[in-house]
């Protein structure tokens, strides 16, 4: 099979490659769409430290199923699936509580990080377990299937948040997640939403997308503006969507008093944290990671248009043309959000 091959950092080659054999309870899908997440491009340059070539990358996809294996009893050939990023054991403690990202056993599609390596769906084909596996509604497009998981993680976020039918919130970062958290944050009820990021594009995609205000981030007068918004009190819930420490430090000062923080951003290991206004004004943090069974619901809003993600799309392309496109991302080139390869 045609496979594009992370052979070394900054490096991607479109390779013949052993095409996967399904196991007992795995299906072969024969991908359609995948998108390059914001995370494979920090494994294309090797700052991550989870894509340890060689590797095929690629988590957000959805396909056909092409074979499946002895014990598989909800797929046969010719279904159309997508399939969840999180490869989980379901057996453990975790999985049986129906907690799957938090898995002990937990593996990621498309991921080499030196305790495991699973390659992904930069290919024609990939072999996933059937556990994971979703039929898809015959009305949703492979391309709009594939971002299933992306939504997912907004989802689950906005789920982990102890949100009433009016609160106001502030979403902090609105690249690809953030602007589907915006999104997920009025499909929750929230009544007033407010977007901070640098990019005067992404904040107009932001008001497009559902978001009442859109502020720039580096402006010191940001959470000032927050509050006069909500009365002088500042917002219910915020949800920082870049994962450092100018964004989280901007998402707390833009929080009422016993305010929630969802944390959904993962680019930096460490941060520094104002504990005091922590503590002191009993605000309360959400780790949120990956999603925890959200995909049905995610597909059915997909389906009938409750997220919205074609304005999330700047292009499609081929296998062939793909080393070029991440290498387009990695340059952080002006209006780009999601590329989707399709094999």
């Amino acid at each position: 099979m045609k496979a594009l091959l992370l052979t070394d950092y900054r490096r991607l080659e479109v390779a013949d490659f052993p095409a996967p054999t399904p196991g007992p309870d795995e299906l072969l899908v024969r991908v359609r769409a995948c998108g390059i997440c914001g995370s494979d491009i920090h494994g294309y340059d090797g700052s991550s430290g989870r894509r340890i070539p060689p590797l095929i990358m690629g988590h957000e996809a959805a396909g056909v199923v092409e074979a499946v294996g002895g014990a598989v009893s909800r797929f046969q050939p010719g279904d159309r699936v997508t399939f969840d990023s999180t490869v989980y054991c379901g057996q453990c403690a975790y999985c049986r509580a129906g907690q799957i990202n938090l898995c002990d056993r937990r593996q990621v599609l498309g991921v080499s990080c030196g305790e495991y390596r699973r390659h992904g769906a930069f290919a024609e084909y990939v072999v996933v377990p059937e556990r994971t596996a979703v039929a898809l509604p015959e009305d949703l497009s492979f391309v709009h299937a594939a971002l299933v998981e992306p939504v997912s993680i907004a989802v689950h976020a906005v789920n982990r948040l102890p949100i009433r039918l009016g609160d106001s919130a502030a979403v902090v970062g609105t690249g690809m997640i953030g602007l589907l958290v915006v999104q997920a944050l009025r499909l929750a009820g929230c009544g007033k939403i407010v977007a901070l990021d640098v990019e005067p594009r992404k904040l107009a995609l932001a008001r497009e997308l559902g978001a009442d205000a859109a502020l720039d981030a580096r402006d010191p007068e940001a959470p000032a503006q927050v509050a006069a918004m909500t009365g002088g009190r500042g917002v219910d819930v915020a949800v920082e969507a870049v994962g450092a420490a100018a964004p989280v430090q901007l998402a707390i000062r833009c929080l009422r008093k016993g305010g929630a923080l969802g944390l959904v951003g993962n680019v930096t290991p460490n941060i520094e944290l104002p504990l005091q206004a922590v503590v002191t004004r009993e605000l309360t943090l959400y780790g949120s990671c990956a999603s925890q069974g959200e995909y049905p619901a995610c597909l059915e809003l997909l389906r009938r248009g409750a997220m919205r993600v074609e304005p999330l799309i700047s292009a499609r392309i081929p296998l062939e043309a793909a080393p070029q496109w991440f290498e387009r991302l990695y340059q952080r080139e002006p209006g780009l959000l999601k590329v989707i390869v399709e094999p």
